[in-house]
């Protein structure tokens, strides 16, 4: 289970008008707690006008680096991603969970492989981290980003992207995309079908890729899986993770019973039974109980909630990351599980 530690704020800087990233001081003793592999998350916790908030963001620096550090990109209407890119400073503190997350990369040098990366946005901090562990680690491997933005001006980590394509210029190259500005060396428009098979059936056909890992919206996510998938490659080649999904669909209401079900949680431990609503989520029953279960998103899209369902059965009204053999295996997004049975045992520490 993850719990939350109070980290300070080492440096604040500045990625484009609408970004910051965010650094935080590690105490020794909690080195390797803090310790993760290229492509995770930690869950950053606040409060905020007396409610309190819990969000996820990637770290965007390599395993090796010896640090902890994500970026924020300011939403409308974002409550955290307001405070933190206006109203944060070095030596403030927040409440830090330890890194989580199945978007990974486990480098291993004894292979030499290549890799393709498609970003757009703030998803480029994940992808970000996975390109340092893998220009840093695998000494010959070959990595290859897509990378959309607005402009140059909206494009995060820009200098820090063309630092690392100066350094490893024989092993990672970057196609740009920009979609309202028409710049030398890049794509203008959006990563659609033809820039997938621009990059990797006409710039790099030569090179065969190994893996690929993509992050973005929805929408961007699913044009090149689909891109990928019917030019001949495996879907589990195909690594993504989104950092915003789609409204989730209503549950029929043959689905989810207006009945109630007994459910007995187990988190940290501690075994708790009570009677809760079927219209009800896992999750939303949990807290209602005051019980201390880990979640951050809320939606569907981090895995901070992740359960086992040790008995009974429940539907989940959205899931973008767990295989259906991991849920043939009785794994929830308890955030999006709907309870089926009159009975229902979760379990968050067995997972």
């Amino acid at each position: 289970m993850s719990s939350f530690h109070t980290l300070s704020i080492k440096h604040i800087n500045r990625e484009t008008d609408k970004a910051v990233s965010i650094s935080f001081n590690v105490p020794e003793n909690l080195k390797d707690t803090f310790s993760f592999k290229a492509g995770q998350y930690i869950t950053l916790k606040t409060t905020i006008n007396g409610n309190e908030v819990r969000r996820d963001y990637s770290l965007c620096v390599s395993p090796k680096s010896d640090e902890l550090k994500v970026a924020i990109k300011e939403v409308v209407d974002g409550t955290f991603s307001a405070y933190a890119n206006n109203k944060l400073q070095a030596g403030d503190t927040l409440e830090v969970a330890a890194p989580n997350g199945r978007f990974t990369f486990e480098p291993n040098d004894s292979k030499t492989k290549n890799i393709a990366l498609f970003a757009a946005g703030s998803g480029i901090t994940p992808i970000l981290s996975i390109i340092k562990c893998a220009l840093e680690e695998e000494i010959y491997s070959k990595v290859i980003l897509v990378y959309g933005n607005k402009t140059t001006q909206d494009t995060m980590f820009l200098k820090e992207l063309l630092e690392l394509q100066h350094e490893y210029k024989d092993r990672f190259s970057i196609q740009f995309v920009f979609s309202q500005k028409d710049e030398d060396n890049a794509l203008f428009g959006r990563i659609e079908k033809s820039t997938v098979n621009y990059v990797m059936k006409n710039k790099h056909k030569d090179i065969t890729v190994d893996a690929f890992y993509l992050c973005g919206p929805e929408a961007m996510i699913h044009t090149v899986k689909d891109v990928l998938t019917e030019n001949g490659i495996d879907e589990s080649r195909i690594h993504f993770e989104l950092f915003k999904a789609a409204k989730p669909a209503e549950i029929p209401e043959e689905t989810v019973s207006t009945g109630s079900t007994k459910i007995t949680v187990i988190v940290d431990d501690e075994t708790s039974t009570f009677e809760m609503s079927q219209k009800q989520t896992v999750l939303e029953a949990a807290l209602d109980e005051d019980l201390d279960a880990p979640y951050s998103c809320q939606g569907g899209i981090c895995s901070s909630c992740l359960a086992r369902i040790k008995e009974g059965e429940a539907t989940m009204r959205q899931n973008n990351i767990l295989t259906d053999n991991e849920v043939a295996e009785g794994l929830i997004l308890t955030c999006q599980a709907h309870p089926t049975t009159p009975k229902i045992v979760v379990d968050f520490d067995d997972i």
